[in-house]
């Protein structure tokens, strides 16, 4: 047999490590997942500077057992989320149904003990944590839409709707906020937990059907919303796998038993009832002033404000435009079915709910999407219960990935009526660049709480609580200013933010309080003072407002007495202080030194002996209480106490 004839030229094998002429770069997993998690970077670098916002005190700097580090999981694992923040029992109790949420406090936690408080770090996790969620979200459509090779261009089908997704605006709250972290968590849990089971039903691996039950198990840890993924898992196995609903079922029977025993764990911690939603404003939007208490909505006041802020939810997803933090009371007013914009958005669900039912049967990308989007915003849409504010971007979230499927889609389907402009790669880039500019400009709004503060107002003008929280942070503002003029300018915006606050929620005991504090830096005593005793009517046992009046009478008596000699009325201020407490040092002192002046000389010496007992080592208080036994006639005394004065300090007495 003849030996075949060598080929001059050889053929070289082609590396896989790059594109091919026939294939485009967004056909390569691993630059696509690059592309993807460095825009996620790139997009929220400028939050990487911030300051802590918002309610990261509650769950970092300010919580008593993320601050201990290591030493303090085991309380952060047996009380509910916000126990550490408030630091009393009962508290923590004031949102409906309690918050267990232990697993971003623990990451918290660790943070804390190995880079002590810097936000800088904290940020930075929260940014590489969502560059991952943005990258499992890709991975996540090309495994959900391998069967759909035919009908999509499925490489860049799941990158745009990937970067759609990381670019969105309404996102900014989730990753600007370190805080924000459990939806992050939540959302990469679950949709990890997704990935993993189609993976495993793929591949017939049962290891990594178990390693979905343990991430979908971690996730519950990170915020209760990851439970709606028991309705979302069956839907994609009979939508993408085609299993009959009973498999699908039966698929999703191990998540459901996670989700129990996490439910379990929960209800052991934190108790198992809902409880009654507070008749609080602030804890809960769906009741009203009525006469001198609040009471809740009529059913269809609350319905109609419900099913507004559902067509809110959707405009936000599609037009992010404006964006803030706080939808408190009343941003979003009591509204009524005679309103057109709650009719609009009744009709919209309407319609998708009928194209969703009508379109599922026939596995429509659309009506997937829909679904998708109705289930994980159902547990935050107070419908089911109540969650304590009307609505809040970081509720989109999770149902956002909705809108990485259908807009692409719509794209497609473009491209098939209008041939030859390829309207899936136009359209991602037009709007991706849209919702990026948006994004990165939002974020600079999240450097501080005074910028984040000052700034949203502007749009959620009738929020009680954000005018509120304007004002205080006004106030902290001015003690820092030196110039007098500034700091004045900064008290009177100060008030006129918490007036707002009180025309909106007239028993608002916190801006009384704020309110009062702003009037006593301005030495407006007698107002402050019936500010704080506003305060007090609301709650007769509010601590801060109880030490505020005694400081506040404390210091008008000393204004009075120091600046305004007017020591008649400096006495009436520190007598009110002396009934609001007879221990507290400098009343004491004080009323001893205004007692000396208008001769009162046995006044003054009760007082200054009152005062001797909380501070015997005082030497000018010892020489204080000698002089006025001098004053009134007894030297024998005046000789000894002023002689003690100067054994503790030879210079007792001397002017400082």
């Amino acid at each position: 047999m003849a030996n075949k004839k060598k080929s001059s030229s050889p053929v070289k094998a082609v590396p896989s490590s790059g594109t091919t002429n026939d294939q485009p770069w967004y056909m390569n997993k691993k630059i696509a997942s690059w592309m993807v998690f460095l825009v996620a970077f790139l997009v929220y670098a400028n939050t990487l500077g911030h300051d802590y916002t918002q309610d990261d005190a509650i769950v970092i700097y300010d919580n008593e057992f993320t601050t201990q580090g290591l030493s303090g999981i085991p309380d952060i694992l047996k009380y509910d989320t916000f126990r550490g923040f408030f630091k009393v029992e009962g508290k923590d109790k004031l949102v409906v149904g309690g918050r267990y949420r232990p697993l971003t406090l623990v990451m918290f936690a660790l943070e804390w003990q190995i880079f002590g408080r810097n936000p800088f770090i904290g940020h930075l996790i929260s940014v590489l944590l969502y560059g991952f969620t943005c990258v499992l979200l890709y991975w996540l459509l090309l495994t959900l839409f391998k069967d759909y090779k035919k009908q999509l261009p499925l490489g860049l089908f799941a990158l745009g709707g990937a970067l759609l997704f990381t670019v969105h605006p309404v996102h900014t709250e989730v990753v600007a906020n370190i805080k924000g972290r459990d939806e992050t968590m939540a959302l990469m849990g679950s949709l990890g937990a997704l990935l993993l089971l189609l993976k495993g039903i793929d591949g017939e691996n049962v290891k990594l059907k178990g390693l979905a039950i343990l991430v979908f198990f971690l996730a519950l840890f990170s915020k209760e919303n990851t439970i709606t993924f028991l309705a979302i898992i069956p839907l994609s196995l009979w939508f993408f796998r085609k299993l009959t609903p009973g498999k699908a079922l039966v698929a999703t029977a191990p998540f459901l038993g996670a989700a129990i025993v996490f439910l379990l764990i929960r209800g052991s911690i934190i108790g198992w009832s809902l409880g009654e939603p507070p008749m609080e404003l602030m804890n809960n939007p769906f009741v009203k002033l009525q006469g001198n208490g609040f009471v809740p909505f009529a059913f269809g006041e609350w319905l109609a404000t419900i099913i507004f802020t559902l067509g809110k939810y959707l405009l936000l997803l599609i037009f992010p435009h404006p964006l803030t933090h706080d939808y408190y009371p009343r941003h979003v007013e009591i509204m009524q079915f005679s309103d057109w914009q709650v009719l609009l958005s009744l009709l919209v669900y309407i319609g998708l709910g009928v194209f969703a039912f009508l379109k599922i049967g026939k596995r429509n990308i659309l009506a997937f999407s829909i679904l998708y989007y109705l289930i994980t915003l159902s547990i935050v849409s107070n419908l089911l219960f109540p969650v304590g504010t009307n609505m809040s971007e970081r509720f989109l979230f999770m149902p956002s990935v909705a809108l990485g499927i259908a807009l692409p889609f719509l794209f497609v389907l473009l491209e098939r009526k209008f041939q030859g402009k390829n309207w899936l790669l136009i359209g991602v880039a037009i709007i991706g660049l849209l919702f990026a500019g948006k994004t990165i400009s939002r974020n600079f709004v999240w450097k501080d709480n005074y910028t984040l503060f000052t700034t949203d107002v502007h749009t959620s003008v009738r929020s009680a609580k954000l005018q509120n929280a304007v004002g205080g942070e006004m106030i902290n503002a001015a003690t820092k200013v030196q110039d007098p003029g500034r700091k004045t300018t900064l008290l009177q915006e100060a008030i006129t933010h918490l007036d707002i606050a009180l025309e909106i929620h007239p028993v608002y005991k916190n801006a009384w309080l704020l309110k009062g504090n702003a009037l006593n830096y301005l030495k407006e005593y007698d107002k402050a003072i019936a500010s704080y005793q506003q305060a007090l009517a609301i709650d007769p046992d509010y601590p801060e407002a109880h030490n505020n009046l005694l400081i506040t009478y404390r210091d008008a008596g000393r204004y009075f007495g120091e600046e305004k000699g007017d020591i008649p009325r400096a006495l009436q201020y520190l007598s009110k202080a002396y009934e609001k407490d007879s221990t507290d040092f400098e009343t004491i002192r004080l009323l001893g030194v205004a007692n000396g002046i208008m001769r009162n000389h046995g006044e003054a010496i009760r007082y200054f002996t009152e005062a001797v007992k909380l501070q015997p080592e005082n030497a000018d208080l010892l020489f204080n209480l000698g002089s006025a036994y001098y004053n009134a006639g007894n030297a024998e005394e005046g000789l000894r106490w002023h002689t003690k004065a100067r054994q503790l300090d030879p210079n007792a007495g001397q002017p400082k």
